[in-house]
């Protein structure tokens, strides 16, 4: 089905046109209906599968530019995630004449509330969201739509009782959109009771079986990623590379920085058009220019033989989003490597993807080394 068929209206259809986007993922596919028609939803679906659209496309069609604001609340548990929320949605919400801000700790507050108070979608972190509620310069009390996003992992980080605490600031009689990576245990039993009669979907992601990769886990602060990268662009064995960053600003800002430092790099992102993600892949597999730099929502369809190497400049955000990116190497019997660049606030995340792909060692003691998948089969994350 087309995004129209679905019941998209025709300003977001053109503006995800503009972007290249034309047919919805499953998960888009499973939900925007129901989300349209009023119903709230209970999703499970992994991190990467295109669930940002799945929520934020239907959200942008129910508010109005006249409601109150803000009429949409979005909790997402990281303040990299809440960026990478807004920077998706922004030019759709334009579309409408909506405004979307994001809140989150370790920047100055009263700029970042009072650009939040006049928006008409907030995405949020907890935390910074109930200080901004305590200083009293945002309320809720207009949300017609709550979304809460990675549910699973926002109980991880032990948000729970903030979470309840600010949907209860939300009014009764609200839509509420949950997703989560699982549906089970805590994660369900909190489902429920934010939901009413709510629309169930399961999305599972196809699966892509793994090759001989070399995978290395460099452990580093922030200000040596760069230096870190560099030297490994020009390692006389590599080939053809594949650089993930997490954010179309970062893919961008980093092929400048690889162009002061005489290395050449293309970019590939949503913010592009399709044109331009065409003519940059097609630089890229003609060999002209040996590195690209990519997003996970531009990378979600990229197979171009004999990538020697995966570089994760920015770390995945979870374990599927691992095996997709460094799956694009060691295609097809070839060998590969796989780099991933870990800074000390993320050794504990990182640390657990290892170890759920048996990597505990390399990660531990960051020694290249060659693992077969022995048959076994690893999820697709594909997102959008």
């Amino acid at each position: 089905m087309s995004f129209a068929e679905l019941g998209v209206s025709r300003p977001l259809t053109d503006a995800l046109t503009k972007r290249g986007i034309t047919a919805p993922f499953p998960v888009q596919e499973l939900v925007i209906g129901d989300v349209l028609a009023g119903h709230d939803v209970l999703v499970q679906s992994p991190t990467g599968s295109g669930k940002t659209l799945a929520f934020g496309v239907p959200l942008l069609d129910l508010i109005e530019p006249g409601d109150r604001r803000p009429a949409a609340l979005v909790l997402a548990p990281t303040r990299e995630l809440a960026v990478q929320i807004v920077d998706e949605l922004r030019e759709l919400a334009s579309a409408r004449s909506l405004s979307i801000a994001p809140v989150y700790g370790g920047v100055g507050i009263e700029k970042q509330a009072k650009r939040a108070s006049r928006a008409h979608v907030v995405v949020a972190t907890p935390g910074r969201l109930e200080d901004l509620l305590q200083r009293r310069l945002i309320t809720l009390e207009h949300v017609r739509v709550l979304v809460i996003d990675e549910a699973d992992r926002m109980l991880d980080m032990g948000f729970k009782p903030a979470v309840d605490r600010l949907v209860a600031r939300t009014p009764s009689d609200r839509q509420t959109l949950f997703f989560s990576a699982t549906l089970e245990a805590a994660a369900g039993k909190l489902a429920e009771s934010y939901t009413r009669d709510a629309r169930r979907h399961t999305n599972e992601p196809e699966v892509e079986d793994a090759g001989d990769v070399a995978h290395r886990f460099v452990h580093l602060d922030h200000d040596e990623k760069m230096d870190a990268l560099v030297s490994a662009l020009r390692d006389a064995e590599r080939g053809r590379t594949l650089v993930f960053v997490r954010t179309k600003h970062g893919a961008d800002r980093l092929v400048r920085r690889l162009s002061k430092k005489r290395l050449d790099a293309v970019a590939m992102h949503g913010n592009k058009s399709q044109n331009q993600r065409q003519r940059a892949l097609a630089r890229f597999e003609r060999g002209e220019v040996d590195t690209l730099v990519a997003t996970d929502v531009a990378a979600r369809g990229i197979d171009v033989r004999d990538v020697t190497h995966v570089i994760n400049f920015d770390a995945p955000g979870d374990r599927d989003a691992y095996v997709h990116r460094v799956g694009r190497t060691g295609r097809a019997g070839r060998a590969g490597a796989g780099i991933s660049f870990v800074l000390p606030d993320q050794a504990r995340d990182m640390g657990r993807i290892a170890s759920s792909l048996g990597l505990r060692a390399e990660f531990e003691h960051g020694r290249p080394h060659t693992v077969r998948s022995e048959g076994r089969s690893h999820r697709r994350r594909r997102r959008r």
